[in-house]
């Protein structure tokens, strides 16, 4: 039998035990009360500001003088050097961190702690990272991998400037993969070594000792080239149909509004075509100046300029990025087209493109060219509007 002081015990142990449990429960409840809003401040109205999230949503909090506010500098990722900083320093643009009050009662949410990262050092750190991918950049087409080592060859240029280059990868090498849809290396997330494959299109940078890169950064993506004929235009849906050179198919190009797209003129194609036959290179074969040139879309830029007899030696790539810049309604039926597209079999997303290419569909160097080209469009400095 239970004796009287044995069931005291017990209950006396079972109460306590319950008493931990609700604590627990209190605790872990406190724990999820706490919200946080990670996004960019789009509007600033008195004390309260209005910050959008990378999903899209809106947030509109209110920052009492008591709430804990902190500045820190891109890519740091500890407070313990954040400065303290007023709510009048905070501006659109920045990007902040804010932790909710679990007590807010009002329509609109207190915080009690925010941490912003200013948009004039977000800005200046992009224009460096731009500045470092221009010298110590480079990219490609993905040749082996030996993920015991973690070296990745590519094979970059095209033409008579097509060489390898070795990319050395260590632990603290900071690997990212480009998002589906895109080649913009700002949407380009976090990937182990082991998503990158034979045929990705990637880009290295780091320190360059002849033909080999030792890498801080590498981003790598899947993509697919086509080249050929528009077969028709769809106008309403922003789609056109193109049979596919290297796969004889068909295939249904759908053209986002923020797709690259570029015309070249036509003495510039036939000369890149003749650069990357390897036939004459920079021996005359440069236009002389713009005047013949197919000019659709719009004048060469100052920046750019007219290829003239210095064409010869720019890299295909540059002269690439200097052709005026079109839009999805200046395409025409029977053009031929070369675009790297998301992966797709009859239908794809176009993310770069290049019209008026007659002369280089004979060239069989020319998906290398695009390839290059898409990559190194994709670059920080693209993104940064330097292009």
């Amino acid at each position: 039998m239970t004796s009287k002081h044995e069931t005291r015990s017990r209950s006396f142990l079972l109460a306590l035990g319950l008493c931990f449990a609700v604590a627990a429960c209190a605790a872990v409840a406190r724990a999820q009360s706490v919200t946080r809003y990670l996004g960019t401040v789009t509007a600033i109205n008195g004390n309260t500001i209005t910050l959008k999230t990378a999903q899209g949503e809106d947030h509109t909090v209110e920052v009492p003088a008591t709430a804990d506010l902190k500045r820190i500098e891109p890519g740091q990722t500890s407070l313990s050097a954040a400065a303290a900083m007023q709510f009048s320093e905070i501006a659109t643009g920045d990007r902040v961190l804010v932790w909710i009050s679990p007590s807010s009662t009002g329509a609109t949410p207190q915080a009690v702690r925010l941490v912003a990262i200013k948009a004039s050092d977000l800005e200046k750190k992009r224009e460096q990272e731009a500045e470092d991918w221009k010298i110590n950049g480079a990219g490609g087409l993905v040749k082996s991998l030996d993920p015991a080592t973690g070296t990745i060859v590519i094979a970059s240029g095209a033409g008579p400037t097509a060489h390898s280059l070795t990319i050395h990868t260590t632990k603290t090498t900071v690997l990212k993969r480009y998002a589906p849809v895109s080649v913009s290396y700002a949407a380009a997330q976090p990937a182990p070594f082991a998503d990158i494959h034979v045929g990705d299109e990637l880009m290295a940078r780091g320190t360059k000792n002849g033909t080999e890169i030792d890498a801080a950064e590498v981003v790598s993506g899947s993509f697919r080239n086509i080249s050929g004929l528009i077969g028709s235009i769809d106008p309403a849906n922003s789609t056109f149909t193109v049979k596919d050179l290297a796969t004889k198919k068909q295939v249904t190009v759908k053209v986002p509004a923020d797709a690259q797209m570029r015309d070249l003129p036509e003495r510039m194609a036939q000369f890149l075509a003749i650069r990357l036959k390897g036939e004459a290179a920079g021996q005359g074969a440069a236009p002389a100046g713009h005047q013949g040139f197919r000019q659709r879309g719009g004048a060469w830029s100052q920046r750019g300029g007219a290829p003239g007899a210095g064409a010869a030696a720019a890299d295909p790539q540059q002269l690439l990025k200097r052709a005026p810049l079109i839009h999805f309604s200046d395409l025409q039926k029977g053009e031929a087209v070369m675009l790297v597209a998301t992966p797709g079999t009859a239908q794809v997303t176009a993310i770069t493109l290049i019209a008026g290419v007659q002369p280089l569909l004979e060239a069989p160097e020319s998906q290398d060219l695009l390839a290059n080209w898409s990559m190194s469009s994709s670059a920080p400095e693209a993104d940064a509007g330097t292009q």
